[in-house]
């Protein structure tokens, strides 16, 4: 009976073993730098281009947000303006008319200094003529100084109307990095607000494994290492890619739940990356491993 017991014992053993037979040295997921870009206008979206799982460029147009009411806002800034240049035709139209009328009283300013010199005119109607003459440019010069109040209102609306225009630009969906659409958010004539997420991003042509690896193993592995990454390619078999180390935390800390290590649960485990080429056969999520 305790022969039929021992026979029985060893196959399990054995199989046992060969189930523990391990040559990676760390494991982990695959992960990307995801983006998620946000409106950064109001308003509703007219225009909304893309899918789920698309491939977008740098710079690509996608659509725009509704900008009726700042074009509006614009038309009335730029209204407000001309108002403002006219203002400026008349005060220079005004100060002709006082320079002509300083030419005049000029010539008969000059004409009473003469009889006075002549003993023809009196002293209180040269005082008198100086007087004007002085009013007259007194006058000119404080309407001449309404052309720098001018200027000044003609820049504030000309600052406005960039503000507008930029406001508008930024209503134009303008993808900003190569990557794959993970999701979408909005659809086409819903209301958008300004940060409302529009959609999420992420390169997946270099992708990016985080594994875990323990304290005894950190002095076999540095920055800029080459590796090998191994994903399931079916049951029995795995494919293999080239990977590069290009972080290492500087903090241990407990071994995820996640993940699985060669070395007991309890010990303390050091995070790293390694950035790989993706041929399309990685996903995110997807568990990975390396060896040094």
């Amino acid at each position: 009976m305790k022969t039929k017991i021992y026979l029985l014992i060893i196959p399990i053993l054995l199989v046992s073993c060969n189930g523990n037979e391990n040559d990676s040295d760390a494991f982990g997921n695959f992960e990307a730098k995801e983006v998620i870009v946000s409106a950064e206008a109001q308003g509703k979206v007219i225009e909304f281009n893309i899918e789920e799982g698309q491939d977008l460029k740098n710079g690509q147009y996608l659509g725009f947000i509704d900008t009726i009411p700042l074009s509006i806002q614009r038309e009335q800034l730029i209204a407000q303006k001309n108002a403002i240049a006219s203002k400026k035709a008349n005060v220079a139209a005004q100060i002709d008319v006082q320079e002509q009328q300083k030419s005049i009283l000029e010539i008969e300013k000059n004409r009473i200094e003469q009889l006075y010199n002549d003993h023809a005119a009196t002293k209180q109607q040269v005082d008198d003529i100086n007087g004007k003459y002085d009013v007259l440019e007194k006058q000119i010069t404080a309407t001449k100084t309404q052309f720098s109040s001018i200027s000044q209102e003609m820049i504030v609306i000309d600052k406005q109307v960039k503000l507008v225009n930029e406001q508008i630009s930024r209503a134009k969906i303008v993808n900003p990095i190569n990557g794959t659409v993970l999701e979408k958010y909005v659809e086409e004539n819903e209301i958008a607000t300004t940060g409302k997420a529009l959609y999420k991003i992420a390169r997946l042509d270099e992708i990016e494994l985080r594994v875990y690896i323990s304290g005894a193993q950190l002095p076999n592995i540095k920055i800029g290492q080459k590796v090998k990454v191994y994903i399931d390619k079916n049951v029995e078999a795995n494919q293999e890619y080239d990977g590069e180390v290009f972080w290492i935390s500087d903090q241990a800390e407990f071994t995820p739940k996640i993940i699985q290590t060669k070395e007991e649960r309890v010990n303390m485990v050091y995070a790293v990356k390694i950035k790989v080429k993706n041929d399309g056969e990685i996903k995110i999520g997807m568990p990975g491993e390396i060896r040094f």
